[in-house]
Parts: C-alpha cells; sequence; structure tokens
C-alpha cells in the first residue's frame, strides 16, 4: 500500500493510529485470500472476528508516498480464536511490530468456537519463526 495524504500529520508523518488501519486491512485481505468468508459467517448467524488483544511496537515512521508491506502471519490457533503476527514494512525496515489476537465472537458479542473450516486452512500456515 502506499502513504497518501490524509495518512499523515502535519508534518508528513503516518498518525500512529492509522497503522493499526494498515494491519486491518491485511488481516481482512489474508483472510479472504484463505477463503474465509466473514461476511456469509455473520449474515448467517454464526458470528464474526474481533480483535480482543494488540500489542505494537513503533520502530520507525513511515512518510507521505512510502510504499509498505503488511506482513501477517498466523502464530496460534485457538478453539475461538486466532494469533497472527503483523510487520508494517518499508523495504526490510520494520516500522512496526504486532501481536494480534482475533477473538471469533457470536452475534451476542460472546465467544464462541470458530468454523472448523476456518481452523484448517490456518493449520498449514502456523509461523514458527521470529
Amino acid at each position: 500500500m502506499r502513504v497518501f495524504f490524509e495518512d499523515t500529520d502535519l508534518s508528513g508523518i503516518v498518525y500512529h493510529a492509522n497503522y493499526l488501519r494498515y494491519m486491518e486491512r491485511a488481516r481482512s485481505d489474508f483472510l479472504r485470500v484463505l477463503g474465509v468468508d466473514q461476511r456469509s459467517a455473520y449474515e448467517a448467524g454464526d458470528g464474526v472476528y474481533a480483535v480482543r488483544d494488540l500489542a505494537i511496537r513503533y520502530n520507525a515512521s513511515a512518510r507521505l508516498d512510502d510504499e509498505l508491506v503488511v506482513v501477517s502471519r498466523v502464530t496460534k490457533i485457538r478453539a475461538a480464536s486466532v494469533l497472527i503476527h503483523q510487520r508494517v514494512m518499508r523495504g526490510i525496515t520494520i516500522l512496526t511490530d504486532a501481536s494480534v489476537e482475533a477473538a471469533f465472537v457470536s452475534p451476542s458479542g460472546r465467544p464462541t468456537r470458530q468454523p472448523a473450516a476456518w481452523v484448517q486452512a490456518f493449520q498449514p500456515l502456523i509461523w514458527k519463526g521470529n
């Protein structure tokens, strides 16, 4: 993705909360590529993923017009959640490093088991690196 003017503050540096938007978009695309159809699950009344926990470290700043890549890796699968490690990068520079727990919640907002097919889609992707 590219950094647009609307992503930056007065000094041309990406506003810190926008990294969360970049990661959210990357997670949504990641799920879509895996065949995880959150919209259908939501419309069927099964549930949807919601961020339960997030830890982020900011290492360097992105600036207007930078090209960024968000690397997303599954690190752990639980009955009702998935942990995803994400990095926002500019070239080889790690700008942010984050750990995100996405819980599968019912329409009432209570944690519930995520669909078995989704868990199976995540299994071969579990990352054990740094």
